[in-house]
């Protein structure tokens, strides 16, 4: 007998390389799969404006770092004691209003050569719930604790998401023709408007993807993170402590199944080879012997040394490239 329902994805589309450059944008699911291609020594730049959840927000995201538009003083408010922007997360926000424009538009820049380079695009959309501001109408990515009377709160429909998707979607490719793009609906569930409203808002998400695709079918895909998550993984042990999250265990099956799906097959021995490594790196030596640990320091060196060796593209890796400059 069966006792779970497995999800089956697409036969594997080969669409990611080992020494390939992405992109992650969007939902705070984006921030789990890109730290899994962080740890596997691939190059992806995850969220440089901050978690997005909406489509409106991760579309003015888009535009903003293909233009490569940089904030301005105008743009920022001071809230809680530090300047913000509606279009960052609020982990950029600094008391200081300078230093808040340099770091935010040093991200920008960072986001826009990493589209410009980048072979795959991977977006996680996370809820159709818009916060529109009522004194421009703009829809923002964040609220920073401003009063809720502030804004107007509402299900976006699914015309709207799709036209913002849609046109996102053609400058994207007119921006990077060889780009290709990942569609997904987080698996993380927002239940502080109810669970009735989490699934409805994830149902639009899911029949807008659907739509987009079939206009750009041609390099964009859809991968049910979504799916696997609810129903593959359905039950309350593969969720965090908060029981909103996926827990460390589900992260890591649904990150196997992303790499049946896109990964060739030499790039999954590559990736399956760094991860001990990077494994290593984050190991401590727990003796006390200084001979032991300098043992252990020199062999990993050697490791590294090795893998950069076989793999070269690996020598631009900032991590790997800093343990090598102290030998």
């Amino acid at each position: 007998m069966e006792f779970r329902t497995t999800v089956k994805t697409c036969e594997n589309r080969g669409w990611l390389h080992h020494s390939d450059k992405v992109l992650l944008l969007g939902s705070c699911f984006s921030d789990n799969i890109g730290v899994k291609m962080q740890g596997a020594f691939i190059s992806a730049l995850v969220n440089p404006m901050g978690t997005l959840y909406n489509p409106m927000s991760i579309a003015r995201g888009v535009e903003r770092l293909i233009g490569n538009q940089p904030v301005a003083g105008r743009d920022l408010f001071m809230q809680g004691g530090v300047w913000n922007s509606y279009d960052f997360h609020s982990r950029y926000s600094l008391p200081d209003k300078q230093a808040t424009i340099d770091r935010m538009n040093q991200r920008i820049e960072q986001g826009h050569n990493a589209l410009k380079e980048a072979q795959l695009l991977t977006v996680t959309l996370g809820s159709a719930i818009v916060y529109r501001l009522k004194a421009t109408g703009e829809v923002v990515a964040n609220c920073h604790k401003v009063p809720q009377h502030e804004f107007e709160r509402r299900m976006a429909t699914v015309g709207e998401m799709v036209q913002e998707l849609d046109a996102m979607l053609i400058r994207l490719h007119e921006f990077n023709p060889a780009l290709r793009i990942i569609l997904t609906v987080s698996p993380i569930r927002h239940i502080a408007d109810g669970l009735d409203t989490n699934s409805l808002s994830k149902s639009l998400l899911r029949v807008v993807i659907q739509e987009v695709i079939s206009r750009h079918n041609d390099y964009c895909d859809y991968f049910p993170a979504f799916e696997i998550m609810l129903d593959d993984l359905r039950d309350y042990r593969f969720y965090a402590s908060d029981m909103v999250h996926p827990s460390d265990v589900a992260v890591e099956y649904i990150w196997q199944a992303f790499q049946a799906t896109y990964l060739d097959d030499r790039s999954a021995l590559a990736v399956a080879r760094c991860e001990r490594v990077h494994k290593r790196l984050q190991h401590r030596p727990m003796s006390t012997n200084s001979e032991t640990v300098d043992r252990f320091h020199a062999d990993t060196v050697s490791v590294v040394r090795n893998l950069v060796k076989e793999y070269p593209y690996l020598s631009d890796n900032h991590e790997l490239q800093k343990l090598l400059e102290k030998q």
